[in-house]
């Protein structure tokens, strides 16, 4: 009597499973969604993988950086003289950036093997991955394949290539240097950036091809405003 009773109620409970959603619905579930809530919050977040605006180009001045960032050590390591480095190219939108992206949680050896020489060292190439690489809704390969085609369509003004002295400067002298060291590149297409009143990178805005500068108002209104800034020399 005692099994006939709890099959019975087993089975009142999978008919009411049934009957308010069914079964599969009512059990596969990932945190709070059911199983197609989650299939579609996954393809929501694939979709803003492959539906940013443009690329950001980030920049660091390892002088600058190195004085308010901790632990980047082969970036900031004396002697090593570096001066601007990749330190990410960044997916956004119009305004604000896409995040939760779907992807790979780490790049494969043969996809950091892309990475080699791009970054100060393997370690940020990862971090750039799992950050802001994923939302590229590209492979590993080919995101760090962009960070390299990005990198090489930038020249460095001949003002940062080896300075041998630290300098003070200002945020539009920076840029202007920019300017005339890339003829295509325009006003409202980059930014500094600054902790402190000392220089620590650019931002240089890409579009989703890399095939040309474009402008970029919520990140050059983030840009460095004050008078002047300091450029430290290479270490």
């Amino acid at each position: 009597m005692r099994r006939v009773f709890v099959r019975c109620a087993a089975w009142a409970l999978l008919v009411g499973a049934v009957a308010s959603g069914g079964f599969f619905g009512a059990i596969a579930k990932e945190g709070d969604c059911t199983a197609e809530d989650c299939a579609n919050r996954a393809a929501s977040r694939a979709g803003a993988a492959r539906d940013f605006d443009f690329y950001v180009l980030a920049l660091s001045w390892s002088p600058g950086f190195c004085e308010s960032v901790e632990g980047a050590r082969d970036q900031c390591e004396p002697g090593k003289g570096l001066g601007f480095v990749v330190h990410g190219l960044w997916p956004q939108y119009e305004s604000g950036v896409p995040s939760e992206c779907p992807g790979a949680p780490s790049p494969s050896r043969v996809a950091l093997e892309k990475a080699a020489g791009l970054f100060p060292d393997e370690r940020l190439a990862r971090y750039e991955w799992r950050k802001h690489g994923v939302c590229s809704g590209k492979s590993p390969s080919d995101y760090f394949a962009d960070v390299a085609r990005a990198h090489a369509a930038v020249a460095i003004p001949p003002l940062f290539i080896k300075p041998t002295r630290d300098q003070t400067i200002t945020p539009i002298d920076v840029e202007r240097a920019f300017y005339e060291a890339n003829p295509r590149l325009r006003p409202g297409m980059m930014a500094v950036s600054c902790r402190r009143g000392v220089m620590d990178g650019v931002r240089i805005c890409l579009s989703k091809d890399l095939r040309e500068f474009r402008a970029c108002p919520a990140v050059t209104q983030r840009g460095c405003h004050v008078r002047e800034i300091s450029a430290p020399a290479p270490l």
